[in-house]
């Protein structure tokens, strides 16, 4: 074949790459352009030039939108998108895209506040939780949005999609639909001396960990997607001590049997809001070895099972949304785990879900 006529049989199709940034509290940064006629949103990032490669363009467009020149630590999705999908635009002659999604790691509070948008082609910007976020992108950039920001919680190989659709194994975070939830109440300090007297303990979740230094989060699914969670919850009359309350709940929710549970430190909630309007009330925080994991079974307080997932502590509290309190409360728990039961510090793993039928521990 000649070369020219070799050349134009090639599928040709526009190149695109955008980065996840995020703030401390793990919220996703989004722009909001001033030429979309249907009002969405899109991550930072834009438009492959000609001859350039991706990652330029991408730090590019970071310098040109937000001000800012950000590292990129990986690629976190490859995105095939067809020239008939439905959310393209009437009108749009689009041959199909190849879309590279980066890292564009977490900003700090002097980065968020040196972000300087260029007001003729972006209105605003703003940092979302993930299920807010992905109302103000068109659906497909939804899902795009939500495979790479999993594949850098999970710690997981580059996810590669096609139409907003995982092409290989689907990862535990997006097979259950895992969103990260910012909590303002655990910005609060972790206090780390006794309750005190006169402040009664409403609550008591743990950072339960399996012999490999990892720890279990279960998952409450709902019609916006799951919110991860340390198993524990809310004293009931029957519990004598916080202690009984944990071994119950992550029985209930997790199917997990418990030993050694070892007092952290508690939090302040003022109000008692989540717990019907009690006033003010401790959080109890603590570390426990997970001795077994049963089958998955039906919470009774949900009438559901929860998806049981492994996580770093790292991982863990950056799932959670705790931002830097809940990365040094989680450092805290792998140093007594470590301390107390000799286990391993948990630095790096893929996020991976407990099988139904439970888990042997060694």
């Amino acid at each position: 074949m000649p070369a020219a006529q070799y050349a134009a049989s090639r599928h040709a199709a526009w190149l695109g790459a955008a980065a996840i940034i995020t703030d401390e509290v793990g919220r996703i940064l989004l722009v909001h352009p001033t030429y979309r006629k249907d009002d969405s949103w899109l991550l930072p990032g834009g438009v492959v030039e000609a001859g350039e490669h991706p990652h330029i363009t991408c730090r590019r467009e970071i310098t040109e939108e937000l001000g800012l020149d950000l590292p990129l630590s990986a690629v976190l999705a490859v995105h095939s998108f067809s020239p008939h999908h439905p959310d393209l635009q009437p009108g749009n002659p689009c041959p199909g895209e190849v879309r590279f999604v980066f890292d564009g790691g977490t900003l700090t509070p002097a980065q968020v506040e040196a972000i300087r948008l260029p007001h003729e082609e972006l209105a605003t910007h703003a940092f979302l939780e993930t299920r807010d976020a992905v109302q103000r992108l068109r659906p497909v950039d939804g899902q795009i949005m939500l495979a790479a920001y999993r594949a850098r919680l999970g710690n997981t190989p580059t996810a590669h999609l096609a139409d907003g659709r995982h092409i290989l194994d689907i990862p535990a975070l997006d097979r259950h639909d895992v969103h990260v939830r910012y909590r303002p109440l655990w910005d609060s300090p972790l206090h780390r001396g006794p309750v005190p007297e006169q402040l009664p303990v409403q609550q008591a979740w743990a950072w339960c960990f399996v012999p490999d230094g990892r720890v279990i989060l279960v998952t409450d699914p709902g019609p916006q997607g799951a919110l991860p969670m340390l198993p524990g919850g809310t004293m009931e009359t029957t519990d004598t001590t916080p202690e009984d309350t944990l071994h119950r709940e992550a029985a209930e929710e997790a199917q997990l049997t418990l030993a050694d549970p070892v007092r952290l430190g508690w939090v302040l909630d003022e109000t008692g809001e989540v717990s019907g309007g009690v006033g003010p009330n401790a959080r109890l925080r603590l570390a426990a070895r997970v001795t077994s994991v049963g089958p998955a079974a039906v919470d009774p307080a949900t009438g559901h099972p929860f998806a049981r997932l492994l996580a770093t502590p790292t991982q863990a509290a950056a799932l959670l949304g705790w931002g830097p309190p809940g990365a040094r409360q989680a450092q805290l728990a792998a140093e007594t785990a470590r301390k107390c039961w000799g286990l391993p510090i948990a630095r790096t793993a893929a996020v991976e879900e407990i099988p139904a039928e439970g888990m042997r521990l060694s």
